[in-house]
């Protein structure tokens, strides 16, 4: 059975290997990053408003069948 390497080599291995990779990135200009955070934002509003709809709904129409049994 082979003797596993030390911890810190290990770790230093791993931390060399992520700062290698993180180079290979393209990373978005501000003007994307700028444009994809509003989008988000937008979209987030959105079904936001939507959920609230829906929900808003339901709970009406279960609100009158439940006013029915009473």
């Amino acid at each position: 059975m082979a003797k596993k390497e030390n911890i810190f080599k290990r770790i230093g291995l791993y931390l060399n290997e992520v700062k290698g990779e993180l180079k290979k990135v393209t990373w978005p200009s501000r003007n994307d990053l700028y444009k994809t955070t509003i989008a988000v934002v937008i979209a987030s509003i959105v079904f936001g408003i939507y959920l609230f709809l829906v929900d808003w709904v339901f709970s009406e129409i279960i609100q009158r069948v439940i006013g029915v049994f009473q």
